[in-house]
């Protein structure tokens, strides 16, 4: 597996897992700012390093009607402010190279979407930010074709890559997660499981004239607990305070007030599986 590399005081591929948490999309400033200070408590609590995550624009709802975000620009005001005020470094999507420069000024991480993840002039502007680049897996593609987006933020200059599992397609309105795939992928690039994404029916709850997904947010800590014994270097999670009233994702998410509980599990079995123990 290629070598680790840092974004702030949080180490990527060193051995000790590390937490990427927030709501879908960015809602507001205060909602924002209360659910990274509440899962940062937690994450300190549990000296778990922790990197914030949050959409200032969701491109590909299913729905035109869907919320986004409140877009670029207030977006990553609030972004900047979350970093100042939680004094964790944030992470969001970027969908088109022309916002990447902007997004990096204030971005410590910029994640590819999983249905952007072959789009090359995207991944190399990513790239060339010189900010570190999460790259999502598609729910199409197999992950040793990963490792081509890899080498297409290496080859631009770019070695502070990491990949993202989100479950792959299986039929329709349904996805599944190969454990197998962790592995592969470590192969060549430090990886992150998606825990909430992964449980999410796609279009599942479309009908009667609406378009959203579904979710199993009960499975969240079965298949975390999997990710982390198979050696991932990371779990991300959608976590909001009230899953019901979300803007996005809803279904899907983690309620906030079971993040404790999933870390708390998360950690032990790290430390089965490893011996290793938090200092």
């Amino acid at each position: 597996m290629s070598s680790s590399f840092q974004v702030g005081k949080v180490t990527i591929g060193g051995g000790d897992l590390f937490l990427i948490a927030g709501p879908c999309v960015i809602e507001s400033e205060d909602h924002a700012l209360k659910m990274a200070e509440s899962i940062a408590g937690v994450a300190r609590a549990l000296r778990l390093p922790y990197i914030f995550k949050a959409s200032y624009d969701k491109a590909n709802r299913t729905s035109l009607k869907s919320y986004r975000g409140p877009g670029v620009s207030e977006g990553l005001r609030i972004l900047k402010k979350v970093a100042k005020i939680a004094r964790v470094p944030v992470l969001t999507d970027v969908h088109e190279a022309v916002d990447v420069q902007r997004v990096a000024e204030v971005a410590d991480i910029l994640q590819i979407p999983a249905f952007l993840c072959r789009q090359t002039d995207l991944i190399v502007a990513a790239a060339k930010s010189g900010r570190a680049v999460n790259i999502k897996k598609g729910q199409f593609v197999s992950p040793w074709d990963m490792r081509h987006a890899v080498e297409k933020c290496r080859d631009a200059g770019n070695d502070n890559v990491f990949l993202t599992e989100r479950g792959s397609s299986f039929g329709y309105n349904n996805l599944v997660v190969d454990m197998r795939s962790l592995a592969i992928m470590r192969e060549f690039a430090p990886v992150v499981f998606d825990a909430t994404h992964s449980v999410q029916l796609p279009s599942a709850a479309s009908g009667n004239g609406t378009a959203a997904s579904g979710g199993q947010p009960e499975f969240i800590p079965v298949l975390s607990r999997a990710a982390v014994a198979a050696g991932v270097d990371g779990i991300f999670l959608e976590v909001h305070d009230n899953p019901p009233r979300a803007k996005s994702d809803g279904a899907n998410a983690l309620e906030l007030k079971h993040l404790r509980a999933v870390l708390t599990s998360l950690l032990a079995v790290q430390k089965a599986v490893t011996g290793q123990k938090k200092n």
